[in-house]
Order: structure tokens, then sequence, then C-alpha cells
């Protein structure tokens, strides 16, 4: 008869606490499916854009009350890969909230550059779209107590990189943005001169010409952007991916992994991270 009534007491304090958690989702309006090892915690965070479903990556260290500067993280044409996860993990480890933003939907990844080019053109075509995923990716970290809105960067690789140039130029809000081995000229003009800008080039990236580099400081010092260009000696295209150099010889892409380059640029978007919160 004890062990019934203790058993009774387990269900109604399992059904008070699933109704209480239950509560605490529909009040923070928070659809996602989370997971905590040691100190890091991350999320799976789903949300809906005109009827397609969306799922971007969070990632966090400690008290889910302990409000952290948030990092932005726009992944390379794959869509958000483990590569893009890996990143938003080292950004929390260093103190931040982060957050890879899923542009294609449902969390899409792809293997190979021809659907990656027309997937991520679309957002060249339409820089409007761009701006519509970002948004309602940002909006969700309104859901998240430790999550700092009022300090919130962006960091972009490859077609984010370009991207994060592109959220620099058309959004007030942010407090910087870093393009590592981004496209620099996408027809955007800059929107204000407020947003601090980190540029991390590869100097050997044929993606990125000196006519384009050459137009891109002159549209920054005409819009007296503050921002930095930084270039990494014998370093091409996508040089923060240690996979890059497997998949340039797969698909004959002018891409490949330099350690150098990449330790290096880290520490740069680093120091310029801790700058831009103080």
């Amino acid at each position: 008869m004890k062990i019934l009534k203790i058993s009774a007491v387990i269900v109604l304090l399992l059904f008070i606490f699933s109704c209480k958690e239950k509560k605490d989702n529909v009040r923070n309006g928070l659809n996602s499916v989370k997971s905590t090892t040691g100190k890091m915690t991350t999320e799976e965070v789903t949300y809906d854009i005109d009827g397609k479903s969306y799922q971007s990556f969070v990632a966090y260290l400690g008290d889910a009350n302990e409000v952290r500067p948030v990092v932005m993280v726009l992944p390379e044409w794959w869509g958000v890969t483990d590569y893009v996860k890996s990143r938003a993990k080292q950004l929390a480890e260093l103190g931040y909230f982060a957050m890879a933003v899923d542009y294609y939907g449902d969390g899409k990844t792809v293997d190979n550059p021809e659907e990656a080019a027309k997937l991520s053109g679309e957002f060249y075509k339409i820089p409007i779209d761009a701006k519509l995923k970002f948004d309602k990716a940002k909006a969700q970290l309104l859901k998240f107590p430790n999550a700092n809105y009022d300090k919130i960067a962006v960091i972009g690789y490859c077609f984010g990189g370009a991207q994060a140039l592109n959220m620099a130029r058309l959004e007030d809000e942010l407090k910087g943005a870093v393009s590592f081995h981004g496209n620099l000229m996408t027809g955007i003009k800059p929107k204000n001169n407020e947003v601090k800008i980190l540029v991390l080039n590869g100097e050997a990236d044929t993606y990125v010409p000196a006519k384009e580099i050459a137009a891109f400081k002159k549209q920054m010092d005409s819009a007296k952007i503050d921002y930095q260009f930084i270039d990494y000696p014998n370093a091409i295209h996508s040089f923060t991916n240690p996979a890059s150099t497997a998949i340039g010889e797969k698909f004959n892409l002018k891409v490949a992994y330099n350690k150098e380059a990449d330790k290096k640029s880290w520490e740069a978007m680093k120091t310029f991270l801790a700058k831009i919160f103080k």
C-alpha cells in the first residue's frame, strides 16, 4: 500500500513538472530540442517562415539565465553542416551565445556544388530574402533569457561571409560583422556607418579578385565605415574549413584548408569581438 502511494506521488510530480515545462515552452513561444553535455547546451530551434519550417542551431555554456553577447553564424553554401555547428560551439566556449542560421529550411545541407550554387544563388538575386531569413532567426533570440539582444554580432563563411557583410550594410542594430573568405561586393550599399566590419581574406583566393577588393575598400571608405581588411598569404578560398582540401580535389574547386590562416583569422575574430562587445 505504501509503495502504491509513493508511486502515485512520483507520477503526480512528473505530471506537474511536465505541465510546467509545457507552460514554459508556451510562454516563451520556443520550439526546440535541447541537449546538454557537460557545461555545453545545444538546441535545434524550429520556426516557420511563410509556411516553411527552418531549423537553426544554438550553443551556449552554463546557466540559461546568464546573459551573454550573441554571435550569429552564417554558413557556407553547404548549409548548417557539422562544421558550422562546431564553430558555434567554439564561440560558446569563448563565452558567447551562438546561433548558426538555417537559410535553406529544415536544417538542409547539400554535398555538391551544383545544388549549393543554385540554393545560395537565390539570395544574391533577391537579397531581401536573405534579410528575412536572418531577421526571423534573430527574432528567436528574444525567447532566450541568456541571449543579450542588445549585443549582437554576425560572422560568416564563404556565402555566409558575403551575407554577413550584407547584414552589416542593412542592419543598424548589429555591433559588428566578420567575413571569413566571403565575396565582398553584392550590389548592396551600406545603409549606415555604425556597424564595425572585419574582413579575413585569403590573399591567393581566386574567387575574390583584386578588382573586387579594391571596389569593396572604396565603398567602405566612401561610406566612412569602420572596417579592417586582413589578407593571409598563400591562403585560398575556404581556408578555415579542414574539409575543404578534399572537397576541392573531389569537385575540382580552387579551395583548400590553410592551418596557419585558420588559426590567425580566428584569433583576429576573437580580438574584434572582445573589442566591439566592451
